[in-house]
C-alpha cells in the first residue's frame, strides 16, 4: 500500500528482487493535478498496472466491500510505504501483521514530513525503519533500522532518494525475517526530546531572514526541490532552492543581496549565505548567474522580510 515514487521502489524490489509474492496494490484513487487539472495517477498505480498488478483504489478504506477484497487475498502481511492512516480492520487482516516503512529513525520524527524535517533541523544523521503499525502514528514496536550521514549541503531531495534506495532493500529485508521469524519487534523508547515531523505548509516554507545563517541555510535545503523556500524580492515571490554558506568577505550592515558578476549574496548577521539555484514567480528554475544575467536593475533588489 502505498502512492509516491518512495513506495513505488518498495513495490519494485519486492516484486522483482525477493522470493515473496505481491497478491496486490493498494494506492490512491485517481484525480486532478497541476494547471490544466490533469487526471494524476498515482507512481505506485502506474507499475501496478504494467506489471499486470491486482490493484485497489478505495474512496474510503472502511468500505467493508474494499475490506473483504483484501481478506480474500489471503496475505501473510501487508506492507505500508508512504501512505494513508489505516483504520485496525485493515492492519488486523494479514496473519503476519501489517509494517510500515517510515523516512526516520523511529521514535525521532514521527509524522508526514520525516526528510524535510532532519535536514531542515541541521541534523547529522537520519536513516529509514520498519515498525508494525497500532493504532496510534508512527508508535509500533520496530523491526530493523539502517542509518545514513547527512552532509551539510544535502537536500531533502537527495536524501530521500538515499533512503529510497535503502528503505527498499530493508523492506525485503524486514519480508525475509518475518517469514522466517528471525526478527522480535521492540517497543519504541521515547528520547527526553521527541522531534516531530508534521505536515508542512506554504506559510512554514517562508524565509526568515532574521534568523541564523545556518538555521536559513538548512531551511532552505530541507525544502528543496520541494515544497521549496521561498521568499519576496522586489515585491514577487521568488523559491530558493540551493543555497552555501560562503567564507567571503562582507558588509554586516548591508541589508539587501549583494550581487557580483556571477554570484548572489544574502549578507546576514552572521555570514554571507550564497543563492546558487533560484526560481523567480512564473520562470523555470535557474542558476543565480542566470538570474543576474536576466534581471534588470539588480543593484536595486530588495529582499522583503
Amino acid at each position: 500500500m502505498g502512492t509516491p515514487e518512495f513506495a513505488k521502489a518498495s513495490l519494485q524490489e519486492i516484486n522483482e528482487n525477493s522470493k515473496h509474492e505481491v497478491v496486490g496494490v493498494v494506492t490512491v484513487p485517481d484525480k486532478p493535478a497541476g494547471r490544466g487539472q490533469k487526471i494524476h495517477q498515482s507512481e505506485v498505480k502506474k507499475y501496478a498496472e504494467e506489471n499486470n498488478l491486482k490493484l485497489f483504489q478505495p474512496d474510503k478504506l472502511r468500505n467493508e466491500e474494499f475490506i473483504k477484497s483484501l481478506q480474500n487475498l489471503d496475505a501473510d502481511v501487508f506492507v505500508i510505504v508512504a501512505f494513508r492512516m489505516l483504520p485496525k480492520a485493515i492492519w488486523t487482516i494479514p496473519s503476519k501483521g501489517t509494517f510500515n516503512l517510515h523516512g526516520s529513525l523511529l521514535p525521532q520524527y514521527r509524522g508526514a514530513a520525516p526528510i524535510n524535517w532532519a535536514v531542515m533541523n541541521g541534523e547529522k544523521e537520519t536513516g529509514v525503519t520498519t515498525f508494525m503499525i497500532d493504532e496510534e502514528i508512527d508508535t509500533g514496536k520496530m523491526l530493523l533500522s539502517e542509518s545514513i550521514l547527512i552532509d551539510e549541503n544535502a537536500t531533502a531531495g537527495e536524501i530521500h532518494d538515499e533512503l529510497m534506495a535503502i528503505g527498499q532493500k530493508l523492506v525485503v529485508k524486514t519480508l525475509d525475517s518475518l517469514e522466517n521469524d528471525s526478527i522480535k519487534a521492540v517497543s519504541q523508547k521515547n528520547a527526553e526530546e521527541l522531534k516531530a515531523a508534521p505536515k508542512i505548509f506554504k506559510e512554514d516554507c517562508k524565509i526568515d531572514w532574521n534568523k541564523s545563517i545556518y538555521e536559513i541555510h538548512n531551511h532552505v535545503r530541507g525544502l528543496s526541490p520541494y515544497p521549496s523556500a521561498w521568499t519576496i524580492i522586489n515585491g514577487k515571490s521568488a523559491k530558493i532552492l540551493r543555497t552555501r554558506i560562503s567564507s567571503e568577505d562582507f558588509d554586516a550592515e548591508q541589508k539587501n543581496l549583494h550581487l557580483t558578476k556571477n554570484n548572489l549574496y544574502v549578507p546576514l548577521k552572521d555570514g554571507l549565505l550564497e543563492i546558487l539555484e533560484i526560481q523567480p514567480e512564473g520562470k523555470r528554475k535557474m542558476s543565480a548567474k542566470d538570474f543576474i544575467n536576466g534581471s534588470q536593475n539588480v543593484t536595486q533588489m530588495k529582499l522583503d522580510n
